[in-house]
């Protein structure tokens, strides 16, 4: 399988939720069984049927978990000298064109993502278009309206 780029901190997070689904859900979830089984008859038990499913779930979880972490290269932008090049993990700031509004981003692996706090998919065609880039170079982003075009401003490696 092919390795996925991740930062440190989304490492650090995925770590943090699978720390929370084996020491803390899981046993909660085995609780739940056994006290749905001591209700008696358990083809008509809705209790037993819901910690079961949430258990499927919870064990899904876990092993997608562990897959994403045996299967990550993470990269800690900090530790390299800033370039000035836009890389996985760097914080970008860029300047519309047309509208002239700064944004911030930083470039994060796809699990990570989550646009509302900035954070943008190394595979979004905006981390694509900039990706490479140095600053002061014009980035153009395809977009559903059209193409737009980004200068990058300033190149953090936070």
């Amino acid at each position: 399988m092919n390795q996925i780029p991740m930062t440190l901190m989304g490492a650090e997070k995925l770590r943090e939720e699978l720390n929370e689904l084996k020491m803390v859900k899981r046993p909660r979830i085995v609780a739940s069984i056994a006290e749905a089984r001591e209700h008696g008859d358990l083809k008509e038990n809705a209790e037993y049927h819901a910690a079961r499913e949430e258990q499927g779930f919870c064990e899904g979880r876990i092993q997608e978990i562990q897959a994403k972490l045996s299967n990550a290269r993470v990269i800690d932008v900090t530790t390299m000298p800033n370039n000035g090049r836009v890389i996985f993990g760097a914080t970008v700031t860029v300047l519309n064109i047309d509208t002239r509004e700064a944004s911030t981003y930083r470039i994060v692996g796809d699990d990570e993502a989550n646009f509302k706090q900035n954070l943008i998919s190394v595979n979004s065609p905006m981390a694509r278009g900039m990706v490479g880039k140095a600053v002061d170079d014009v980035a153009i982003i395809k977009t559903p309206g059209g193409n737009v075009e980004y200068e990058i401003i300033k190149v953090e490696y936070l």
